[in-house]
């Protein structure tokens, strides 16, 4: 039983001609609906993070800017987004849909939300449409109620999750792997527990050959209750940000391989979408559909 977490209904309003494709939240829970993935009862609006869990990751000064917003404007070129309260709600509605689908994967085996994946996000700061990290809040608030020790963070999103490396680093019950472009952003890297770049154009036999082998060692490395998957879609060929040149057919075996590995050992796996970019929407769209239907198909 497959239970998702949609914040579709919180739309942050951007100027014309922004990169974020805002909209395919929307059309991916229109999507995974009608065609009946996942029934409407089991897609459900997530909670608002409690500021309390938010404070577990992010600073009390960065937490109260993007609250009042008092961001400057440096600060808002380096997030990528205008603030806004819209943004704020969507931020903490985004942040309680991963805290919500870490504790379903814990009961069911298996959950998602429907957008998270925020890893370029550090604890003092926000950078590449990251406002909060909701893989490093959920994992802390999983921690702090005592549901959850050590944890797996899978980033095969294409660029690297400094956020996430940078407020992890140094502790050992935390594993980070991330799979990433190697000329892509971010250009200063974080280093993580494992991490593996990619050159430019690298297609689906060769990425899936090095995951196949990366993936197990991390595994075994992490020793984790729980694993987050940051599904990212924007490996695919035609990315306007992406620079690999996997097909949907690539990245459909690359999303059965993880699910397929922490199902063989036994570790629940919360996933979380990451980044896509495609130059036409419903190509992004098809994807994440994709990654959704694999999902329900493991639970």
């Amino acid at each position: 039983m497959l239970f998702a977490w949609s914040s579709a209904s919180y739309v942050v309003p951007l100027p014309p001609g922004h990169r974020f494709p805002m909209a395919k939240y929307r059309l991916l829970k229109e999507r995974v609906i009608g065609d009946g993935i996942i029934p409407a009862s089991r897609v459900l609006e997530p909670d608002r993070a409690p500021a309390a869990d938010v404070r577990l990751v992010h600073t009390e000064r960065y937490v109260q800017q993007i609250d009042a917003g008092r961001l400057d404007a440096a600060d808002e070129r380096r997030l990528g987004f205008p603030w806004s309260p819209a943004l704020v709600e969507r931020s903490y509605r985004s942040v309680g849909g991963t805290i919500a689908a870490l504790h379903a994967a814990l009961e069911h085996g298996i959950a998602i939300n429907l957008s998270g994946g925020t890893h370029h996000a550090f604890a003092d700061h926000g950078e590449g449409f990251c406002v909060f990290n909701d893989v490093a809040i959920a994992i802390r608030t999983l921690q702090r109620e005592g549901r959850l020790a050590r944890a797996v963070v899978i980033d095969l999103d294409v660029h690297q999750g400094n956020g996430t490396n940078a407020i992890f680093a140094g502790d050992e019950r935390v594993f980070t792997f991330s799979m990433h472009g190697a000329k892509n952003y971010p250009f200063h890297r974080v280093a993580g527990c494992m991490d593996i770049e990619l050159p430019d154009g690298t297609e689906d036999d060769a990425y899936l050959e090095i995951l196949a082998k990366a993936l197990p060692n991390a595994l075994r490395s992490a020793g984790a209750e729980s694993a987050v998957y940051l599904a990212g879609a924007d490996i695919l060929a035609g990315d306007r940000l992406g620079r690999l040149s996997l097909t949907q057919t690539g990245m459909a075996r690359r999303d059965a391989l993880v699910l397929d590995a922490c199902r063989e050992i036994g570790l629940p796996v919360a996933i979380v979408l990451g980044g896509g970019y495609g130059a036409r929407l419903e190509d992004t769209v098809d994807a994440h559909v994709q990654t959704v239907r694999l999902a329900a198909a493991h639970a």
